[in-house]
């Protein structure tokens, strides 16, 4: 799956439009007698338009069309290589090899951003080969291997700052922002489907005696074990996350009431130590909000009656 998807299309757009924007340049007046003033004008409109609709849809840029356009780029990239008659027509093509690996490895998890870098350089090579300039190799691999390098670097970091931004690093659930990002997903897909939905959150009673008696490290052990548990109880399709301190969210997709009662059981049983939860289950008409709201309020009448109790 693609993510931040308004940054990869305003980005991409860019890429289109500046080499367009280069072709028809380069077409019109062109810097040898033989240039391929037809193909870059074909490759020059071609930019400058898919610019202007990916920049269009933005938001609303599917992954599809967010490979297909890397794709495309590639096979325009070898269509150029291939009408290039000099060592420094084919090699001045390894930045924009370079450009659209480096985007691949950004924007796309990092198996995807490889096999994108492997297309990439293999169809722009073929290209390049099919001009057959003279002593070129040695530039254009140390084009490409420097594309494969920096694909690599950028994709490792860009996972890494994602994780950081997206799990509780004490857990390792997902966070309260990552939490509320997929379960609105998980929301609008069971509004199309029909399929029930439910929402609990979780909060562990007496959580700051255990801090206060037996230390933070005691504490923060307990949560590793504690959630540890509870996510060995789950199923794949559950969501689990920290919301914030000793309170924990759990997302239910397909579970209506009676299947939520079932899986709270099962974590309830999994680790001695106590917690009061709250349960929504989605009606028409429900947000991520109202939800939440509601299973907060029967948080609350647990805690209440376990207290009156």
């Amino acid at each position: 799956m693609v993510r931040e998807r308004p940054m990869r299309a305003a980005l991409l757009a860019l890429l289109y439009g500046v080499s367009g924007a280069f072709s028809l340049i380069n077409a019109a007046w062109p810097i040898r007698a033989d240039s391929p003033v037809v193909l870059g004008l074909f490759i020059g409109v071609v930019g400058v338009v898919l610019a202007g609709v990916i920049w269009w849809r933005s938001a609303r840029l599917s992954d599809a069309e967010v490979h297909a356009a890397l794709l495309l780029a590639a096979v325009l990239v070898a269509l150029l290589a291939s009408q290039s008659m000099t060592r420094v027509g084919v090699v001045a093509l390894g930045p924009i090899v370079i450009t659209l690996c480096l985007y691949a490895g950004w924007f796309l998890p990092l198996i995807t951003a490889r096999l994108h870098a492997a297309a990439i350089i293999a169809l722009a090579s073929t290209g390049a080969a099919l001009a057959r300039p003279d002593r070129f190799l040695v530039f254009w691999l140390v084009a490409v291997v420097t594309a494969a390098f920096l694909t690599e670097i950028q994709g490792r970091l860009a996972e890494q700052l994602r994780r950081a931004a997206t799990t509780d690093p004490l857990t390792g659930l997902a966070n309260r922002r990552a939490w509320e990002a997929e379960a609105t997903r998980v929301l609008a897909h069971t509004r199309r489907t029909g399929e029930p939905v439910t929402v609990a959150l979780l909060d562990l009673d007496h959580f700051k005696e255990v801090n206060d008696q037996s230390g933070h490290e005691a504490g923060d052990e307990l949560l590793r074990d504690l959630t540890a548990r509870w996510s060995g109880e789950l199923r794949q399709s559950d969501l689990l996350g920290r919301y914030g301190g000793d309170e924990f969210v759990l997302c239910l997709p397909g579970t209506d009431a009676a299947g939520t009662a079932e899986i709270l059981a099962r974590l309830d049983a999994s680790h001695p130590f106590r917690w009061s939860v709250g349960t929504a289950t989605a009606v028409e008409g429900d947000t991520l909000s109202t939800m939440l709201s509601r299973a907060d309020a029967a948080l609350y009448e647990h805690k209440r009656r376990s207290r009156a109790g």
